[in-house]
């Protein structure tokens, strides 16, 4: 009888490590893998306070493009793009978003199922990757494509209203 208790312990134990392995699971891997060596661009954020929330709306509003490539962050107001926080949106945008539908995909459906409310640097990132969906989206000519980045965008930014909701 002792065994079958031990047996199912270990079970049980190994039932809820994984479960809780997949809760922990990065939606954004790719911002504890960044390429330039600089160690504080590792798990890059861009606000940190109010005023950086401020600047990220005003960069927006500024017509900020994400392209999808090498150096494919493009803010047409020179003094914005000269600032020196601007860096790690750049980082942000250029290393750790997902670019391809497949990847954009799968981000929104680990959302999707996700329970517990988004961290402040993954709603940045879904945010972030929603602005590129969008922008990607209208780059698009092949009809099966457009609705292909449309339903990602619908999805990326129903993850950003369930996260916005009061729980």
């Amino acid at each position: 009888m002792t065994q079958w208790w031990a047996l199912f312990i270990i079970v049980y134990l190994s039932m809820y490590l994984a479960a809780t392995q997949h809760h922990r699971k990065a939606l954004y891997p790719t911002a504890f893998r960044i390429k330039r060596g600089d160690y504080s661009l590792i798990n890059p954020t861009f606000q940190r306070s109010a005023e950086d929330v401020d600047l990220l709306f005003e960069i927006l509003l500024a017509g900020m493009q994400i392209q999808g490539g090498e150096h494919d962050m493009l803010i047409p107001d020179e003094e914005l793009a000269s600032l020196r926080c601007v860096e790690k949106l750049e980082v942000i945008c250029e290393d750790v978003l997902p670019k391809t539908l497949s990847d954009i995909r799968r981000l929104a459906a680990e959302l999707n199922h996700r329970q517990q409310p988004l961290s402040w640097q993954d709603f940045e990132r879904t945010v972030l990757t929603l602005v590129y969906a969008t922008q990607r989206l209208t780059r698009v000519s092949s009809q099966h494509q457009r609705e292909a980045w449309t339903d990602a965008a619908r999805q990326l930014f129903s993850a950003v209203h369930k996260d916005l909701r009061p729980s």
